[in-house]
């Protein structure tokens, strides 16, 4: 069964599976901006964090059974809850009892924990979408295990979208998503792990501040019980040290000043002066960005010459992996080397020296195929053409041409010295067209000139013209083109102007919808940079190629890193019978599964 097929049974699942998200379809795109607005206006004033400190909020311990096993296995995915197919794929994959990978296999078991790193849900969250894009398809999944997995979840920006209401229903009110149990009670969890380790969420709202509640949540139940050489892995929404190497100096601010008052110091009680802890962060995780990628930390010893550092126990890691189910993002653009704090950072001179951190060879996608997917937004043939995948937009271009061709018709009639622009279509030739395209071409193009003379007088330096202003001028470019196929149509001197205008008015909607909707997609493929660029990728919707981490702690203290990856999802499902009534999706082939990169070690002291 496809996904429209399932769609029919919801009754029997007991939820109704999505498809995909499209996120360059207007109405989609038009829906998500104004939630996006709303929550970062509303924010601010209607904080969610701060009244929940009226909630019970306890240390958590994984794994839930005792005694419990001499090793200790967890999993850790992010930005799932999109279409069915691809949460559904790696849902499936999380719950199989045992997974074997590589050569020689390697057999990792069912994590005792799940980690949910953010973005639960898209396009933005709702009781109702959770219900259908997150916790029908991981319920289905898991239906019963003897473990009794814990479940603990952490917002991403798409949870934040209706204030945190939903998500705090969903995960903070101890009930179960199948077999897996929730038991936090606040937006932001602590679990103490076995061998001495500790998992930290932090909920940073739309990445801003922690609150008060969070940081004496902290304070009490991590930093009064570090030890010296415990491990810390801290999950976070977001990869903030990317944003502090790429835009914002001071995007790691916060992260940085956690670690370095909760986790690697806390305020004596005797004394009241701040003392070390003597334990450290061996491993930030987070999602967000829908590839994998991680970041080693560069030791003293390490040769300066060395692009990639040897692996090494006790280096530091930072990851990224948010393949959980939403589009496939890009990699060919990630920083190699991410100094933390960053020049121009507020909090550079707080830590001495600087810490660098050096982008490992394998990422996923790997550079190449990075490239060569992003490329597939602008070719028709590739399966996720802008328009093909971004359902309306082909019909808001058609739109936007047929009001720019009636605009320039009116100007075209002017300049031949009629009133009627159908009457300048029926007398004009080709030949009188080029002055007018010409002096058209060269307003707009005086324009974008003028607009760069004054950022130069305004700031004594500026970029050349690019971004929005030169995909106006491409735009302007094919409605005259439109308009230059409707001046050379021989129309019969028997059709009346109103058919002669729904010609012209039908080539400029067709021109818009083909031509204009590729001359876009062309000009998202040229960006370098910033929100036009991610949409190269979003923008498709790509539904393949997506994973989890498969961690454990080993007796001794040694945490291994399995990053795993399914290269093409599931399409086909049957229905069978679920446990406790009802009906369940099952895959009709399981996805295979396979190991990013060889298994990372990490120590649990420096």
């Amino acid at each position: 069964m496809k996904v429209r097929e399932l769609r029919g049974h919801a009754d029997e699942l007991g939820f109704t599976p999505q498809e995909q998200v499209r996120w360059l379809a207007p109405r989609q795109l038009a829906r998500t901006a104004v939630k996006a607005v709303l929550a970062a206006v509303f924010a601010g004033y209607a904080d969610k964090r701060e009244f929940q400190e009226v909630l019970e909020a306890d240390l958590l311990e994984a794994p839930l059974v005792r005694p419990a096993p001499r090793e200790f296995w967890f999993d850790f995915v992010a930005d799932l809850g999109d279409g069915f197919d691809a949460t559904s794929s790696v849902a499936c994959t999380l719950a199989e009892e045992e997974l074997a990978v590589g050569r020689p296999p390697l057999s990792l078991p069912r994590g005792s924990l799940l980690v949910l790193g953010g973005d639960e849900v898209y396009p933005a969250a709702s009781a109702q979408g959770y219900e259908d894009r997150m916790k029908g398809p991981y319920r289905a999944a898991l239906s019963e295990a003897p473990d009794r997995p814990l479940m603990v979840a952490l917002p991403g920006n798409h949870d934040w979208y209706d204030g945190l209401t939903a998500f705090l229903r969903m995960f903070t009110q101890q009930r179960s998503i199948g077999a897996w149990q929730t038991r936090q009670t606040r937006s932001y969890f602590c679990v103490r792990l076995p061998e001495r380790w500790w998992l930290v969420g932090l909920d940073s709202q739309l990445g801003s501040y922690f609150d008060d509640p969070q940081l004496r949540y902290f304070e009490k139940h991590l930093s009064a019980n570090l030890e010296d050489g415990d491990g810390v892995i801290v999950c976070s929404a977001e990869p903030t040290w990317l944003d502090s190497a790429e835009s914002d100096a001071d995007a790691f601010n916060a992260l940085h000043w956690f670690d370095r008052n909760v986790i690697r110091t806390r305020v004596d009680p005797a004394s009241g002066e701040r003392v070390a802890t003597n334990a450290s962060v061996r491993l930030w995780l987070t999602g967000d960005r829908h590839h994998y990628a991680r970041y080693a930390e560069r030791l003293p010893g390490d040769p300066h010459d060395a692009e990639v550092p040897a692996p090494d126990p006790r280096r530091r890691q930072m990851v990224t992996c948010g393949l959980g189910g939403a589009y496939l993002a890009a990699t060919h653009r990630l920083p190699a080397v991410v100094p933390l704090p960053p020049h121009g950072a507020r909090l550079r001179d707080k830590d001495e020296p600087p810490v660098e951190f050096a982008r490992m060879g394998t990422t996923y996608p790997d550079a190449a195929r990075s490239r060569r997917l992003a490329r597939g937004i602008a070719v028709p043939w590739s399966g996720h053409w802008l328009p093909w995948r971004n359902g309306g937009f082909a019909q808001l271009t058609a739109a936007g041409h047929v009001i720019l061709f009636l605009l320039m018709s009116f100007l075209f009639a002017l300049a031949e010295g009629v009133l009627r622009p159908v009457d300048a279509v029926r007398r004009a030739g080709v030949g009188d067209f080029w002055g007018f395209g010409a002096v058209c071409l060269g307003v707009a193009a005086g324009l974008l000139v003028l607009g760069f003379l004054g950022r130069l007088l305004r700031r004594r330096r500026a970029s050349p013209p690019s971004g929005p202003a030169v995909a106006v001028l491409a735009q302007i470019v094919v409605a005259l083109a439109a308009l230059v196929v409707t001046v050379a149509i021989p129309f019969p001197a028997s059709w009346d102007g109103w058919v002669v205008l729904f010609v012209c008015l039908a080539v400029a909607a067709v021109f818009g919808s083909v031509v204009g909707s590729g001359v876009f997609a062309l000009w998202v493929l040229s960006a370098r940079g910033g929100e036009v660029a991610e949409w190269q990728m979003s923008g498709q919707s790509i539904e393949d190629h997506k994973g989890f981490l498969r961690l454990r702690i080993a007796p001794g203290g040694d945490l291994t890193l399995y990053p795993l990856v399914l290269e093409s999802i599931c399409r086909d499902w049957r229905l069978v019978d679920a446990p406790f009534g009802g009906k369940r999706p099952e895959p009709a082939v399981k996805p295979a599964v396979r190991l990013i990169e060889d298994p990372v070690v990490i120590s649990r002291e420096a």
